[in-house]
């Protein structure tokens, strides 16, 4: 019973928690990328490049794969050295990288605005306030001769 308290306090702790829901919203963010790269970008490139549609670019690496085929089908028959997809896939990866560092930058920024401004401390309170006017009362009582 040990080890499911312990499981249980690890699991409830802020930063598995933050964690957990980081990794969900990624994967969402992640889906969103691959649609923006293989709905909208890669079709523009392949148009530009002579209606190609890249994911389906590869090289038969077996006897057995005739070309022309969808990708899909090629790996069916055999071995195949898809290099179209592996196009498409570092687009999303550069991507996915430079929004995650734009990210990075604007909290770096944020910190460092967070760090430079001056903390204003509180005011003080009727109670320090009615201390700090008898300590000030009691020294010049204790300062005449």
């Amino acid at each position: 019973m040990g080890m499911m308290k312990e499981f249980k306090e690890f699991a409830m702790r802020g930063n598995v928690m933050d964690l957990a829901i980081g990794v969900i919203i990624g994967a969402a963010f992640s889906r969103i990328v691959d649609s923006v790269v293989n709905d909208l970008i890669m079709p523009l490139v392949g148009k530009v490049v002579g209606d190609i549609d890249f994911s389906n670019l590869y090289l038969p690496l077996s006897e057995d794969v005739p070309t022309g085929l969808a990708l899909e089908e090629a790996r069916k028959l055999g071995a195949v050295f898809a290099w179209g997809n592996f196009i498409t896939v570092l687009i999303n990866f550069i991507i996915l990288a430079f929004i995650i560092f734009m990210l990075v930058k604007a909290m770096n920024r944020l910190m460092r605005k967070k760090a430079a401004a001056p903390e204003v401390p509180p005011a003080p309170t009727k109670e320090e306030v009615l201390l700090t006017e008898m300590r000030d009362a009691l020294r010049q009582i204790a300062s005449r001769p």
